[in-house]
């Protein structure tokens, strides 16, 4: 099984705190979709033995685009790769650009899963973050959205300056209401070259605040569990049988394909990324070029990104795994690394497989980078 992902590089206005690679300018966007579905044509061998599981449109901000344009995107996937039966078909939409015409359109469309940027329930968030929503605009997307699709994740963001626990409990309480399936929740971080970092440096904007953002990620997990969520990746928390098959496919490994600027693609042994540039990438399609860099990965990279995606999920590290794959040596190295973790209860073995506590999911990353490889090729 495999997936493609379909980078949409454009969005109304630049969010604070975003690092990711978009435009404001809207002028190019029937440009970039022709662009987008030059690339998928001209990468079609690349999946030829592969069954497509998933398709999704991220961003960006993919709910600029129109019905019909998402539309001919999909169809050019069908027409260049052999797609399951029911695929994931997944649209990043902002709540400003759900109106009830939107949603009936994308309701009658392919797209079967809605993963809605909210990040905050309160005015007073989306301003300091620069959204092009409001409060009223997320209640009401979400209202609409839920009458057409049954399988809708939103996005939560923990650790704003300024908010509180108790606006943060409201936040969950409130996402609670609409009974969604899936909730995606991730703090709040400052990115070098932001707005965000730009207002802190200045001191318009305190500084985030890691030990409450810490408090706040374990707030979302106790009260989500309590509800019957799984938080079966870090960031993630799914109903049964709503975990994001996209999601959970990066986490796992799987293979998939990355169309669109800036965009990164995986096949297990190789990893590629596109170039981070609209106009570049809009001309090297018109000539029948992919703007790609690719890298072969080491077998030390390959060790690392197990380690770093296996401890962020409810599957583990397998030791078993890492022992078959890459030898003693490597496994060696990870149980001489990991024991002060599991001294400090931040880790623990369970059948076999290395997994994250309770109280060092939040450190995850930190620890992972700490188990890492980094002296062998």
């Amino acid at each position: 099984m495999s997936g493609i992902y379909i980078h949409i590089p454009f969005c109304k206005q630049a969010c604070h705190y975003c690092d990711f690679h978009f435009s404001t300018q809207l002028g190019k966007k029937e440009a970039m979709v022709k662009a987008l579905q030059k690339e998928m044509e001209l990468r079609k061998d690349e999946f030829q033995d592969e069954l497509v599981e998933t398709i999704y449109f991220g961003g960006g901000t993919p709910s600029v685009l129109t019905t019909a344009e998402i539309n001919d995107l999909i169809k050019t996937v069908y027409a260049n790769y052999t797609v399951a039966k029911s695929p994931e078909i997944t649209l990043e939409a902002n709540p400003d650009d759900l109106t009830e015409e939107k949603i009936l359109e994308l309701a009658q469309s392919p797209i079967n899963r809605l993963s809605i940027g909210i990040q905050s329930f309160f005015d007073e968030d989306l301003k300091l973050m620069n959204r092009a929503h409001s409060s009223v605009q997320a209640i009401k997307s979400l209202s609409m959205a839920t009458k057409y699709f049954n399988n809708i994740s939103i996005d939560l963001i923990y650790g704003i300056p300024g908010m509180d626990n108790i606006r943060w409990k409201a936040n969950i309480e409130k996402a609670l209401s609409f009974k969604l399936p899936h909730i995606s929740s991730y703090a709040l971080t400052v990115e070098p070259k932001t707005a965000l970092k730009k207002f802190i440096e200045r001191g318009i904007v305190d500084d985030v605040d890691d030990d409450q953002a810490q408090e706040q990620f374990h707030i979302l997990v106790d009260v989500l569990e309590a509800n019957g969520f799984v938080n079966y990746e870090i960031s993630n928390f799914g109903k049964d049988g709503f975990f994001s098959k996209n999601n959970t496919s990066y986490w796992q490994g799987k293979k998939y394909m990355g169309i669109g600027p800036s965009a990164h693609s995986f096949d297990g042994k190789h990893r590629g990324w596109n170039i981070r540039n609209n106009i570049k990438y809009i001309g090297a399609l018109q000539i029948d070029k992919l703007p790609m860099d690719i890298e072969t990965l080491t077998k030390k990279d390959r060790y690392n990104e197990y380690v770093m995606t296996g401890l962020r999920t409810i599957w583990g590290v397998s030791l078993k795994k890492i022992e078959l794959d890459f030898g003693s040596t490597y496994i060696e190295h990870l149980k001489q690394h990991a024991q002060k973790y599991l001294q400090e209860h931040l880790l623990f073995v369970d059948e076999g497989k290395l997994l994250a506590t309770k109280k060092g999911k939040f450190l995850v990353d930190g620890i992972a980078s700490d188990l890492f490889m980094l002296n062998l090729k």
